[in-house]
């Protein structure tokens, strides 16, 4: 650990929060080189649906590595490109009703959001961009500009514009209504807000402290930006391949995003691979416009293709997303209720947040937790949120024993606070 604090930059940051080298992983089981094992909730911050090196998945890379086929090409045409366009559009997009066109951006989620934009302002001639509260897409200056935490905002050290940001749902409280509010300010002419090329939005802000979005809520920012004939895009880096047990997060909705945008486990494995759905009638883009040196990572696609054609050709995975997060919404609200409900808890799916009002409270139940054998992080205007990002594919056993962990983790830090209430 040394030649850590010498050689890599102070930039680092989950090396901070869990203090140990890590050397082997297996489903939702991570190891250090000490041999102590860890229940892993964070899942590679969402890259991990279907665990760590999953078996199923790493039988298609091996064989494909075996073989000598392309592993680097550009965005030149393989085999493995066709087999995921093919694989994807009839398992997930048919199966939906959907229709998109599929363009590779660079291998990380905010160069993704990044083409999203830029697309949207060709297509509609216009400049600004409507985002939201507490919305967060990533860490390049356009992704930032569209981010509304400061802290990340601040370290980009540039003037950030192209953006206005309007309160997400629930923003203002329950009584207010958010939506009714961007509609006002959209159609007004004399609102002082220009006209947007798109409203991007998440339908679960994961960064932001797990906040969820109203079906309702959804349906009428997308009945906006059609109305002002701005363009409607759907953040799934995150939320989608699972987390919220469809494969969109955006289904139980019915939303049709002009632009969807994918990252993190869309590749299975961990592995980097990006992507925008486009709608065919905006898909603008002169040849070479948004180009990319890794955009044709062919070994992400393979097991892209491999978790598709294992998970999603069924209801399976899905119905077990469904159970199992509402057993962790159940174990986590009891929780909550066994200290006054001095707490709240929120999410779909399986990713869930555990708000426990102060970063101090949230920070020292996630030290003990590590300590105990449970990697989980937080998240949040202030860190305040513990956020539950386990793998789609844990049993129920680990996932119990993780919970618990926490459980003991977070009335320990209470008893040390002298908040336990009787």
């Amino acid at each position: 650990m040394q030649s850590l604090e010498k050689l890599e930059s102070n930039v680092r940051s989950y090396s901070r929060s869990f203090p140990a080298i890590f050397s082997r992983a297996r489903g939702s089981i991570i190891k250090t080189e000490a041999g102590q094992e860890a229940i892993d909730f964070l899942s590679g911050a969402g890259a991990l649906n279907y665990g760590h090196n999953n078996h199923r998945i790493k039988t298609a890379l091996t064989e494909y590595l075996a073989s000598d086929a392309v592993i680097h090409g550009l965005d030149m045409v393989t085999p493995a490109k066709i087999e995921f366009m093919e694989t994807f559009s009839s398992v997930i997009l048919r199966e939906r009703g959907l229709h998109y066109r599929f363009q590779f951006t660079g291998p990380t989620g905010a160069n993704a959001i990044e083409a999203a934009l830029k697309l949207s302002r060709r297509v509609t001639g216009r400049q600004n961009i409507i985002s939201f509260t507490h919305g967060y897409h990533g860490a390049s200056l356009g992704a930032l500009a569209v981010s509304g935490n400061r802290f990340y905002r601040a370290a980009s050290g540039a003037f950030l514009f192209g953006a206005t940001f309007m309160p997400y749902d629930g923003y203002l409280g329950p009584s207010v209504d958010t939506v009714g509010y961007l509609r006002k300010v959209l159609t007004d002419e004399s609102s002082g807000i220009d006209r947007p090329a798109a409203i991007l939005v998440e339908t679960v802000q994961g960064e932001g402290g797990i906040n969820v979005a109203r079906k309702e809520w959804l349906q009428a920012v997308q009945a906006t930006a059609k109305d002002i004939d701005a363009l409607f895009i759907v953040d799934d880096i995150q939320m989608g391949c699972g987390r919220t047990g469809e494969f969109f997060s955006f289904e139980f909705a019915a939303l049709s995003p002009d632009i969807v945008v994918l990252s993190k486990s869309l590749s299975g494995y961990g592995l980097p691979l990006s992507m925008l759905l486009i709608k065919e009638e905006y898909d603008a883009w002169r040849p070479g416009e948004h180009p990319g040196t890794f955009r044709g990572n062919n070994f992400a696609l393979v097991s892209a293709t491999a978790a598709v054609d294992i998970y999603w050709r069924s209801q399976t995975l899905s119905q077990e997303v469904l159970r199992k997060g509402e057993l962790m919404r159940r174990r986590l609200e009891g929780i909550a209720s066994s200290h006054c409900n001095n707490f709240a808890v929120r999410g779909r799916g399986m990713v869930l947040g555990f708000d426990c009002r102060t970063a101090e409270i949230a920070e020292s139940t996630v030290r003990k937790a590590f300590e105990k054998g449970l990697i989980i992080e937080r998240c949040g205007p202030i860190d305040q949120v513990i956020k539950f990002l386990p793998a789609l594919t844990i049993d129920p056993e680990t996932l119990t024993q993780g919970i618990d962990i926490f459980e003991e983790s977070l009335a320990e830090t209470l008893k040390q606070a002298g908040s336990v209430v009787d």
